[in-house]
């Protein structure tokens, strides 16, 4: 079998691998065995919170429908349990924007609830 060196190969794994880690701090940045396990662990920790940003925006979204809602008289639960019932079909997202942004429409939407 022929010999094959592997030198450009490492090299360019090992820069790939530290133009990863460029900006952390004290080893990490710099040196292999330490960058290798940083970058893995940064890759862990960023896919997770890409699933708790998910969580996180649907809270605040409640939070803003609730403060809103309440000063018409209903509560959080009670408001979406009518708008299901009424087969108003406006996720979170867009009634919390309503409720920032456009409050008149915001309240006709729970005007038209209530009845």
């Amino acid at each position: 079998m022929p010999r094959v060196k592997r030198g450009t190969t490492h090299v360019k794994k090992r820069r790939k691998l530290l133009d990863k880690v460029k900006g952390f701090k004290w080893g990490r940045k710099n040196l292999i065995k330490l960058a290798k396990t940083a970058a893995t662990k940064a890759g862990a920790h960023a896919y997770a919170d890409r699933k708790k940003k998910k969580a996180n925006f649907r809270g605040l979204w409640q939070i803003k429908i609730n403060g809103a809602v309440r000063e018409q008289g209903l509560s959080y639960s009670k408001f979406i349990n009518l708008l299901k019932k009424n087969k108003i079909e406006l996720d979170r997202k867009i009634l919390a924007g309503l409720a920032q942004n456009n409050r008149p429409i915001f309240n006709k939407i729970v005007e038209q609830v209530k009845e």
